[in-house]
C-alpha cells in the first residue's frame, strides 16, 4: 500500500458520510436473498493525547461481492479534522481523523453493510477465469507472506501429487488443519509473519498468523489467495459457540479469513484458522480431530462462510494515510498516533475504544 494508492471520497472539518466505491442496483432486500442488515458502531476516544493525535478506523470492504455490500458509513469527529480514503484495489476504506494540541479527541463511526452465507460447490466449476491484473496482485510476495525459500518449499511438498488447482488448495487446506495448532497466549489475531513460523517450527498461533500461512502457502503454489480482515458481528447460526460474537460489544471480536482463487468457481472461502479455534474452544474444549463438531466444521470452512461476520479489506503493509510511524501489516483494529507513538491497539480499555454491533 502507497499513499499515492488512495482515493479520497469525503474530507469535513468534523463529519462525513462514507459511501461504497460502487453500489450495486442489484441488490434488493428481499426474504429470498437471506441477506441480513447489521450496523457496527465504532467510538475511539484517546485518554492521553500527545501533540498532534490521529486516529484510522477501516470501514467495511469498499467493493461488492457475493457475501457482503456494503450501504456506506457514516462519521464524526469531534473537535478535529475527519477524512475518508478508498483503495478499492484492495477494497480498503479508511475513516481517519487528526486532532492539535489541547483538543480531546473523539472520532465516532457508524456503518452498515448487508451479508448472507456463501458456499461454492467445488464439485461444479463453471466458466469464472478472473481478471489478470487482479489475481496476479494476489500472487505477489509481501513483507509477512514470502513466496520463496521454505514458503515455496513447504507448499511443492504439500501439493506434490495434487492433480488439479483443487486439489493443491485442499491440501494446503488439510496440511494447516493438521499440522498448526491454535495459541490462546497469542495478543490480537497474531501478526501473519509466515517465514518465521516455518523455520523456527512453531506451527501455532491465531486468526492472522493460520490464515496467512495458507495464503503465502497457496500463492507460492501459484494460486491467487488473501487474507479478509474483518470482525465477528453475531452468533453463529451452526451451534458453535466459538465461531460467533456472544454479546453486542464486539470490541475484542475481530477475526481474519482467507479466500483462494480457482478457475472455474471464482474465489472460494477458506478458513482452516476456524477449525484450529473449534479444536481449542468449542465446549469441553481440546476436542479430537475426529470429534463430530469437527469433522463437520472442517468440511464446512473449505468452501464456505457463514457470514454473521464484517470484511473490512484484504490489505496487506498498509501505509496509514498521514501516519509518521511507518506502515501497519494489516488494518483490522483501530489505530491511534501521538506525538509519543503509536498507541498499543490491542488494548482497547487504555487505548480507548469500543465496537458495538446489532441486527437492523
Amino acid at each position: 500500500m502507497h499513499r499515492r494508492d488512495f482515493l479520497r471520497l469525503a474530507g469535513l472539518s468534523t463529519s462525513g458520510l462514507v459511501l461504497p466505491a460502487a453500489v450495486t442496483s442489484a441488490f434488493a432486500q428481499s426474504p429470498a436473498d437471506r441477506w441480513r442488515t447489521f450496523e457496527v458502531t465504532t467510538r475511539v476516544e484517546v485518554l492521553q493525547p500527545a501533540g498532534r493525535t490521529r486516529v484510522w478506523l477501516p470501514t467495511p470492504l469498499t467493493v461488492d461481492t457475493p457475501y457482503q455490500k456494503s450501504l456506506g458509513s457514516t462519521f464524526r469527529a469531534e473537535g478535529g479534522e475527519g477524512k475518508a480514503m478508498s483503495d478499492p484495489a484492495w477494497g480498503l476504506g479508511v475513516v481517519w481523523a487528526q486532532w492539535e494540541e489541547g483538543a480531546k479527541p473523539v472520532l465516532t463511526m457508524v456503518s452498515r453493510f448487508a451479508t448472507r452465507d456463501i458456499a461454492v460447490d467445488l464439485s461444479r466449476p463453471g466458466s469464472v477465469r478472473g481478471d489478470r491484473a487482479e489475481l496476479a496482485r494476489y500472487l505477489e510476495a509481501t513483507e509477512y507472506l514470502p513466496t520463496d525459500g521454505i514458503v515455496r518449499k513447504t507448499a511443492m511438498d504439500i501439493t506434490k501429487g495434487a492433480r488439479d488447482d483443487v486439489a493443491k488448495a485442499r491440501a494446503i487446506y488439510d496440511w494447516i488443519c493438521e499440522s498448526t495448532s491454535r495459541n490462546p497466549k497469542t495478543r490480537g489475531c497474531g501478526t501473519g509473519d509466515i517465514k518465521y513460523m516455518l523455520e523456527s517450527g512453531n506451527l501455532s498461533g491465531k486468526c492472522a498468523d493460520l490464515n496467512a500461512l495458507y495464503v503465502g502457502l497457496a500463492r507460492a503454489a501459484g494460486l491467487p489467495a488473501r487474507d479478509v480482515y474483518g470482525i465477528r458481528v453475531a452468533k453463529s447460526a451452526h451451534g458453535y459457540k466459538s465461531l460467533g460474537a456472544g454479546t453486542e460489544n464486539i470490541t475484542k471480536a475481530q477475526h481474519c479469513r482467507a479466500e483462494v482463487f480457482l478457475t472455474g468457481h471464482g474465489w472460494v472461502p477458506v478458513d482452516p484458522a476456524d477449525v484450529r479455534k473449534v479444536i481449542l474452544e468449542e465446549p469441553p474444549g481440546n476436542l479430537p480431530m475426529g470429534d463430530e463438531k469437527v469433522v463437520k466444521a472442517r468440511e464446512r470452512l473449505f468452501g464456505s462462510w457463514e457470514m454473521n461476520w464484517l470484511a473490512y479489506n484484504f490489505a496487506h503493509d498498509v501505509d496509514l494515510p498521514g501516519a509518521t510511524k511507518g506502515k501497519v501489516a494489516f488494518l483490522m483494529y483501530p489505530q491511534c498516533e501521538t506525538a509519543e507513538g503509536r498507541l498499543d491497539c490491542l488494548d482497547p480499555d487504555n487505548f480507548k475504544y469500543q465496537i458495538t454491533a446489532r441486527e437492523i
